[in-house]
């Protein structure tokens, strides 16, 4: 126990920021992890950069890693930060604009050399110019008592300055009322086949603890309780929006009895799914990494064609290269799961950072009419339950689904409560049986939905490939009037899947002055907003959308139903004007931010509460 005073705070924000290679990214997780373990709900966003390698102590290599830990539910990693942790001056000149005023920095002064204060664009040393005046500055040489610490160990210069993070890891844990036991667990399962480098890690980080405990410039600790009590009983992880989708595709095939097939081609930030699932061999999937993506999305159509759950992972880019094959899937009329994990476009953008720009593309960008539909995940622990009901549609209605999901929550990360495998639905593909004597392989059933036929399966050969098909048979047909009719029944099958899916619900009363409504990795930002402005007593509701083609049935009367609706996007508009374009008749306001981050919930609050107003 410390002698230091102790605040209590029911949410708290930590920003780690330094050089790519500081490992803001490793001691970021860990201090997640070690919150989780002491009952903390907890959202994160880890920021680095698109470059592989800046410059050292220049503003483009700074990379970041942030936390939001909390005693209640918590929906986003936090507007501004409490505690920034800055490992060199490019880190704090970055970042000093993300943390409030009265924010405790931890800074590295030992990196504040004459040169790297020049780089990061300073005239004075922040340290010494009465610049940070307005925060508690806590400055230690933190390389210089790293480097003491390993001096029993007896490890060149190069693993001592890799190992400075655990020695701010370990004044952070102090100053936020953490112990020793959670980070040393972890410790144990991420270093057990190196028990060297777990000990100079432990020993580091105990020197920062115990720096931080004796130090006089750290005038208190920290300490938000558990939120153990707020949370539903069971078996949790702290998992990323990628790796929730790669189990959210495995527990479908299960569900369906289908093997897993994967075939992708990598690119950030999607690339992930694409690892996880090569873990899994022993659950049946099979990865393929592709050449490139065309021969990603066509080997999975092709091992969908083959009885498989079909599924391809890409971003923005890898999207377009595979929109001829998505249109082969729609023709062929073959389940297949795209998931695009956006990022900042066009071309190849800001690989790194995340927007939702991909909609239209998602939506529209295909030779002819070839309809097919289109989800979006939520939050990163949503993105299990997308990937299963994206799986689920895609089978059971022979369709192609696109999921959308996005670099923010598809890196990002939160509390997933793990669900049983029996609580969760079976899926029923509609496999032809062998020998069917009406089998025809364009049959339809009421929801005009066409038989799966595997092949080998006796007495269920038939045709197949991109030229259109006639009605029923499957033969190749270029009749104007089939034609017609098939584009009909393709269009039909997709939007009879309204059907399918649940109704738009509403967080907030049904009628009201503001409807908000959004979708997407959107999510948590305005759901946080909206229910900050209702506990002020505001007639304001959310509708966040998950199914975007079909919308739900009754989503014109949702909107209907408020004398004013906004849309915001981290795009330039494109589902309100997907929106506007299903329902001109309802007046809808926009407000977009494209700068590849996330939206804040204190802009969003401010946004809302002056269309409410009037201005």
């Amino acid at each position: 126990m410390t002698n230091k005073p102790t605040q209590q705070k029911d949410e708290l924000v930590v920003k780690f920021v330094g050089d790519s290679g500081d490992g803001m990214q490793l001691i970021g997780t860990f201090f997640s992890d070690a919150s989780a373990l002491a009952g903390n709900d907890l959202a994160t966003f880890p920021d680095f950069p698109a470059e592989i390698r800046a410059p050292h102590n220049t503003i483009p290599g700074v990379s970041g890693f942030q936390v939001h830990i909390g005693q209640s539910k918590i929906y986003t990693p936090g507007d501004l930060c409490d505690v920034l942790i800055a490992m060199n001056p490019a880190s704090l000149k970055s970042n000093l604009k993300w943390a409030k005023v009265g924010a405790t920095l931890i800074v590295n002064e030992s990196t504040f050399d004459d040169d790297a204060i020049a780089k990061a664009g300073y005239t004075t040393n922040p340290l010494t110019d009465e610049s940070l005046s307005n925060y508690h500055l806590v400055a230690a040489p933190i390389t210089s008592l790293t480097k003491k610490a390993c001096e029993e160990f007896g490890i060149d210069l190069k693993t001592v300055d890799r190992s400075k993070n655990m020695f701010a890891l370990g004044m952070l844990c102090f100053i936020t009322g953490r112990g020793m036991e959670h980070i040393f667990h972890l410790f144990d399962k991420k270093f057990v086949e190196k028990p060297k480098i777990k000990e100079i890690n432990k020993t580091v980080f105990r020197a920062g603890y115990n720096y931080a405990e004796t130090a006089e410039v750290v005038e208190s600790v920290i300490n938000v309780p558990a939120a153990a009590a707020a949370l539903e009983k069971g078996r949790y992880r702290n998992v990323t929006g990628n790796v929730a989708t790669a189990w959210g595709l495995l527990a479908a095939a299960e569900k369906s009895g289908r093997p897993l097939f994967l075939g992708s081609y990598p690119i950030t930030p999607a690339t992930e799914i694409l690892i996880e699932l090569a873990l899994h061999k022993s659950l049946g999937a099979r990865v393929f990494q592709a050449e490139d993506e065309i021969a990603g999305i066509c080997s999975a159509i092709g091992a969908s064609f083959a009885g498989a759950m079909a599924c391809t992972t890409t971003s923005g880019p890898g999207l377009s290269l595979k929109s001829e094959a998505m249109g082969l899937a729609v023709m062929t009329e073959l389940p297949l799961v795209i998931v695009n994990v956006q990022r900042a476009g066009p071309s190849t953008g800001i690989p790194t950072k995340s927007e939702q720009s991909d909609l239209n593309q998602a939506l529209f960008g295909r030779n002819g009419e070839a309809p097919l539909v289109v989800m979006a995940a939520s939050s990163p622990a949503d993105c299990f339950y997308a990937a299963f009901e994206a799986s689920r549609i895609s089978m059971e209605t022979m369709t192609p689904v696109i999921l959308l999901t996005d670099g923010y929550i598809g890196f990002g990360s939160e509390l997933f409560r793990i669900p049983k495998m029996a609580d969760l639905p079976q899926i029923h593909p509609p496999i032809a049986a062998a020998n069917d004597p009406n089998y025809k392989p364009y049959n339809r059933d009421a929801n005009l939905v066409r038989q799966w036929a595997i092949p080998g399966t006796e007495g269920l050969r038939h045709r197949i490939g991109g030229l259109e098909k006639e009605d029923g048979k499957g033969n190749v047909s270029s009749d104007p009037l089939n034609h017609q009719k098939m584009v009909n029944l393709r269009r039909d099958k997709v939007l009879k899947i309204a059907d399918r899916i649940p109704l738009q619900d509403v967080i907030g009363e049904e009628k009201g002055d503001l409807l908000v409504v959004s979708w997407g990795g959107t999510k948590g930002a305005t759901l946080s907003a909206v229910q900050g402005m209702q506990a002020q007593g505001k007639k304001i509701s959310l509708a966040h959308f998950t199914n975007i083609m079909p919308l739900p049935k009754n989503t014109e009367q949702v909107l209907s139903n408020f004398k004013k609706v906004i849309v915001p996007e981290l795009n330039d508009g494109q589902f309100v004007n997907y929106l506007r374009m299903k329902f001109p008749h309802i007046k809808l306001e926009q407000y977009n931010k494209v700068q590849g981050l996330p939206f804040t919930v204190s802009e969003l609050t401010e946004q809302f509460t002056k269309i409410m107003e009037g201005k």
